[in-house]
């Protein structure tokens, strides 16, 4: 938690009701409860957060949110809750709101909805890893590709296979540096990064993630593989 006086910690939890793919997905039972139930669980079993906000624009997120621990003070606008609405602009809402509301913001989290193989102690370690750099604005969780996108294929207008990096095509993976890229589960930032009012965000420290840990749930496939996942981390 903060220190008093030093403003509060906050997670936001993202989660508008019109999700197209998988409709109704962030309400939907996973594994026996909403799917948002779960990443406030970890929010709120991390320690780290003083309050755990859910933005949503939908009553039945809403209402499931409060059931399991999250606040709701303010329903998100129509013109932040479409399908081009990017993140960054959904959390400084959020925290613009509670700064008006009278907070005083020390760090602001985004947990998505569907973040449900997100940890508590992935959270504790996001914050470690900001105070380790107290110069640094922002922790953004990420995990490696699966292989060396320097040997990516792509397919030409024939339908034949072509490198994308030719330069590499003897080049040994060992030999390859390794790339990582966004989780889309987590990010965290100093409250006074998030609402300054530059257009570029700062550079940001990485979280890594393994990447049994990592789903996207965009599709059917995708929920059957993270309940998968999530059922597995739960075994003894």
């Amino acid at each position: 938690m903060s220190a008093e006086g030093h403003g509060v910690n906050v997670c936001v939890i993202p989660a508008r009701g019109g999700s197209e793919r998988i409709p109704r997905k962030n309400v939907r039972d996973f594994c026996g409860r909403p799917m948002l139930a779960w990443p406030i669980e970890a929010a709120r079993a991390s320690g780290r957060f003083d309050r755990v906000v859910v933005s949503t624009d939908d009553a039945e997120i809403a209402d499931a949110a409060r059931r399991y621990g999250a606040e709701v003070p303010f329903e998100r606008p129509a013109r932040l809750a479409d399908a081009f609405t990017g993140t960054r602009a959904v959390l400084r809402h959020a925290a613009e709101l509670l700064v008006g509301d009278g907070a005083t913001l020390a760090n602001v989290a985004c947990l998505y909805a569907t973040a449900v193989l997100f940890r508590p102690e992935d959270v504790r370690d996001a914050f470690a890893l900001l105070d380790a750099h107290p110069g640094a604005e922002r922790v953004t969780a990420v995990t490696p590709f699966p292989h060396p996108i320097e040997r990516a294929l792509r397919i030409d207008e024939g339908g034949r296979l072509a490198m994308l990096h030719p330069n590499h095509a003897t080049t040994r993976s060992q030999d390859l540096e390794p790339t990582y890229h966004d989780a889309g589960q987590f990010y965290l930032w100093r409250a006074e990064a998030l609402l300054a009012a530059a257009d570029t965000a700062p550079p940001a420290l990485a979280l890594v993630l393994p990447r049994g840990r990592v789903q996207d749930i965009d599709t059917p496939e995708d929920w059957a593989v993270a309940e998968a996942l999530f059922e597995h981390r739960r075994r003894p």
